[in-house]
């Protein structure tokens, strides 16, 4: 009479690695959100600088407007000074008057110009340092990931643990850079333009 096999049981799961898997799934969801953010941080910080360079070209010519202006008046003076006649020096003096006039409302327009360009640079750098802290959260993040799969591949307790860690620093850095940092970081302030905050003329 051939005996019957008996089967041998195959040793079940240790229970620890079921929760491998959901903190594995937790944190790949919270890496996927932060490289969301961190990108959009990136786009933001880039089209800030590109804006900022915009403005202080902007400002660069401007600049040379109202040297070259300035230049202008400094010789009708001078012209003025020798003019034969008074029709000459009336028509000198009309000539500096519009040049001065000019240099004056390219020094109030690059005080403008100034001021939009200061804040994108602002702008830009809170961006910047605001990404740095979502390209951290996923830095960590990526190391809990790997070190919590390496743990489910060697059932070793140990590495899983050590990634709990390293996600728990990802996850920090995650909320500080997502809810957290504006109300410990100064966002920057858009300028007001003199055009802007002058009161509207009442109409008769």
């Amino acid at each position: 009479m051939a005996e019957t096999k008996k089967e041998t049981p195959s040793p079940a799961p240790d229970a620890w690695t079921k929760w491998v898997a959901l903190s594995t799934t937790l944190l790949a969801v919270c890496a996927a959100f932060a490289t969301l953010k961190g990108g959009s941080m990136s786009t933001q910080t880039q089209l800030a600088t590109v804006a900022a360079a915009n403005k202080w070209s902007y400002y660069q010519a401007k600049s040379l407007k109202e040297t070259a202006r300035d230049t202008e008046s400094t010789i009708i003076k001078t012209i003025e000074a020798s003019a034969p006649n008074a029709e000459a020096k009336a028509i000198a003096r009309k000539a500096i008057d519009k040049a001065e006039e000019e240099v004056k409302r390219y020094k109030i327009e690059k005080a403008e110009i100034m001021k939009d360009a200061q804040y994108k640079d602002s702008y830009a750098a809170f961006c910047q340092a605001r990404g740095s802290n979502f390209g951290l959260a996923i830095m960590f993040l990526q190391i809990a990931i790997m070190l919590s799969a390496i743990a489910a591949l060697m059932k070793k307790k140990s590495f899983w643990l050590v990634g709990l860690s390293a996600g728990a620093i990802g996850v920090s850095y995650l909320a500080y850079a997502w809810p957290l940092y504006e109300r410990f970081n100064t966002l920057p302030i858009e300028p007001i333009h003199a055009a802007e905050a002058a009161p509207p003329k009442a109409t008769k």
